[in-house]
């Protein structure tokens, strides 16, 4: 059995909650890790808790939107007093807006300043109240714009919180975009380069500065990352997950994978294999 995929009914959903709470366990009614076929924006107003992204535990903070991508296996495995709201979209309602955002790995959360919930929260409502109507010709235009705004915003939220850094986060958003769509076609570093017009040496040097990891390193992280997902969360083989990521020999998948883990495949997931996938 593959991953499981959650899909929209939609390309568009709205869901707000207030004093909410989940329990940490699927057998006590919390969902099982799956993989968001669309993007997705975490407003939290107020409450605690955390959610695991790629196998990796998040935070829940209260004043803060938490942006998971495309293709991230999430469950929301444990939350207290959550107030706020949850906007799914798919990629093909972006207008112009930043799609650096949603294109990283795990989960990008950014503070909102005081000032800024109102309108944060009348956008949220407004995008809500046209998901809701029976569409007409401008209902499209009206969510792309929407949806923007608040990608917008999110973005000068995370741009005031890093102003040191510019040229640097720019480059590192361009190279995380075009990572995402090439990761399982192109593992070589100067291909990057090249398709991003910039020297390798630059590219590599930028992106330490914002990541501390050079070029090579980012893409074998996400190379592996997405070796890892499968491993733990869905029923591939080794050799499809090899060839899924970009692979043609598994032998030499193991190897790269053990250099990355410590561990082989096989017994990775052995160790490490979710619940809801034995």
């Amino acid at each position: 059995m593959d991953l499981p995929v959650d899909r929209l009914p939609g390309s568009l959903q709205v869901v707000t909650f207030a004093d909410a709470a989940f329990g940490d366990a699927v057998e006590r009614g919390a969902r099982a890790p799956h993989r968001h076929d669309y993007h997705e924006l975490l407003w939290t107003r107020s409450g605690t808790g955390w959610h695991s992204v790629d196998g990796e535990r998040f935070p829940v903070a209260p004043g803060t939107v938490t942006v998971i991508g495309r293709g991230r296996v999430h469950v929301f495995e444990r939350a207290v007093g959550l107030s706020g709201a949850v906007v799914r979209f798919e990629s093909e309602v972006l207008l112009d807006a930043p799609a650096w955002l949603v294109g990283g790995q795990g989960a990008l959360t950014v503070e909102v300043p005081p000032s800024e919930p109102r309108a944060l929260e009348a956008t949220i409502a407004a995008l809500a109240g046209e998901a809701a109507r029976p569409a007409d010709p401008r209902s499209g235009a009206i969510i792309q714009h929407l949806l923007s705004a608040l990608l917008l915003w999110v973005e000068r939220w995370y741009d005031a919180a890093h102003t040191e850094r510019h040229d640097e986060a720019d480059l590192y958003r361009r190279f995380v975009t075009l990572l995402e769509r090439e990761f399982a076609r192109h593992h070589d570093a100067a291909w990057y380069a090249e398709a991003l017009a910039v020297p390798a040496a630059a590219l590599s040097r930028g992106l330490a500065d914002v990541t501390g990891r050079t070029t090579k390193q980012l893409i074998t992280d996400r190379v592996m990352l997405e070796a890892a997902r499968l491993l733990r969360f869905s029923d591939l083989s080794v050799g499809e997950i090899a060839y899924r990521t970009g692979f043609e020999d598994q032998l030499y998948f193991s190897r790269a994978f053990k250099r990355r883990y410590g561990e082989a495949p096989t017994p990775y997931r052995n160790v490490h294999r979710h619940p809801s996938n034995v």
